[in-house]
């Protein structure tokens, strides 16, 4: 009769498969495959957005996108949780990608992703629609001299990244 056995539980083995799969993602990154980017983006554009990780999907594409959505106010109670969750995120990747809108020049969430980048030592790179380039920043893009591309030219320049 089947059931419950013995044995160890597997809870214990989870951070193992954790710190494997770290291991897995530099390794990969240090071979020349995919990137392990946060993205930041603007709730607002979450349909951009999700263009952008299809196109990333394609097996020629050297970028593997890794974000929290968020819609949730920055000042809501839930917020140091989900501040701690990002930054889990963004420490876990080789570096930040800002989806850049008018939506994303006015959210702190964005700002506070970025701020949170540059504390952690994260390169940053902005991108833009081809032809849809927003007309106002975030701040800190501008207050720290961020590149701005647009998207066809988000893998290159990643590819040239140190």
């Amino acid at each position: 009769m089947g059931g419950g056995g013995g044995g160890s539980s597997s809870i214990g083995n989870i951070q193992s498969l954790v710190d494997k799969a770290k291991q897995e993602l530099r390794k990969s990154e240090q071979e020349g495959e995919k990137r392990n980017v946060f993205i930041s983006f603007a709730y607002e554009d979450i349909n951009q957005v999700n263009l952008l990780r299809g196109q990333a999907k394609n097996d020629n594409s050297p970028i593997e996108f890794n974000d929290w959505s968020v819609s949730e106010p920055i000042d809501s109670e839930r917020a140091p949780y989900i501040k701690q969750k990002i930054a889990e995120r963004i420490q876990q990747s080789s570096l930040t990608v800002v989806f850049l809108s008018n939506s994303s020049a006015k959210s702190p969430w964005v700002a506070w992703e970025i701020e949170e980048s540059l504390r952690m030592g994260k390169q940053v790179l902005g991108v833009y629609p081809k032809d849809n380039k927003p007309t106002s920043f975030p701040e800190s893009i501008s207050a720290n001299k961020i590149k701005c591309v647009p998207w066809p030219d988000l893998a290159g320049t990643i590819a040239k990244l140190k």
